[in-house]
């Protein structure tokens, strides 16, 4: 394997730190100590601490813009699709730990230019799900009561992940997202509760009762 050059290496340690430290919570010295440099050889690479914080939140945006790409050309209907994509969104979480927490946390940090360009590329990535949802709606697939929460709550589980996932765990990624799909898809009630709420969830005159969002 070649060894890192130094530029990478520079990374590699503004990653660990920005994820450890937080980006405002980090110095140019620690990011030189991390990466075995003195301090002034980190601007043969750079211009500034915020060039670092730039890549690192591009790069987990181009690797979430590269999985949605994917997940949209995969055959089958927007839940098949839908599957593969939170398969995707975890491995990329899984991959990307460091970069993912940056990318999630310390991107606000950013100046208002370079803050612009991450969130396009965020709100690139969300509409590839608001389509997806909004196809499974249309062909019956899916409940079309509130595709803004069931986007919500579909990537803040799988965002979740850089808390608590370990390379060296019992689950894969892919097996992480499948326990998700599941209880995302079919909910915590065993069937014949699910079926007792749906039958309690009828008005008396036969409709059924909206749920306090839908009733707004």
């Amino acid at each position: 394997m070649p060894r890192p050059s130094q530029k990478e290496q520079i990374l590699a340690a503004a990653r660990h730190l920005f994820s450890r430290k937080g980006y405002h919570g980090t110095t140019i010295r620690e990011i030189a100590d991390e990466a075995g440099l003195l301090s002034g050889s980190l601007y043969a690479h750079i211009q500034s601490k915020e060039d670092l914080l730039f890549e690192i939140a591009d790069e987990g945006a181009q690797a979430f813009l590269a999985a949605a790409a994917d997940m949209e050309r995969q055959p089958g209907s927007a839940l098949d699709r839908m599957r593969y994509g939170l398969r995707a969104h975890v491995r990329v979480v899984a991959e990307h730990l460091e970069a993912s927490k940056v990318f999630f946390h310390e991107w606000r940090a950013l100046s208002d230019d370079r803050r612009t360009i991450i969130q396009a590329k965020r709100d690139a990535y969300e509409a590839c799900w608001a389509r997806l949802l909004d196809e499974g709606m249309r062909d019956g697939s899916l409940r079309a009561d509130d595709p803004k929460f069931a986007r919500i709550l579909l990537l803040s589980a799988a965002n979740w992940v850089y808390q608590w996932y370990r390379p060296d765990g019992a689950l894969t990624p892919e097996e992480i997202a499948d326990r998700f799909w599941r209880l995302l898809l079919y909910g915590l009630a065993a069937p014949a509760e699910a079926d007792l709420d749906a039958k309690e969830g009828k008005a008396h005159d036969g409709s059924t009762v909206h749920s306090l969002h839908g009733a707004h």
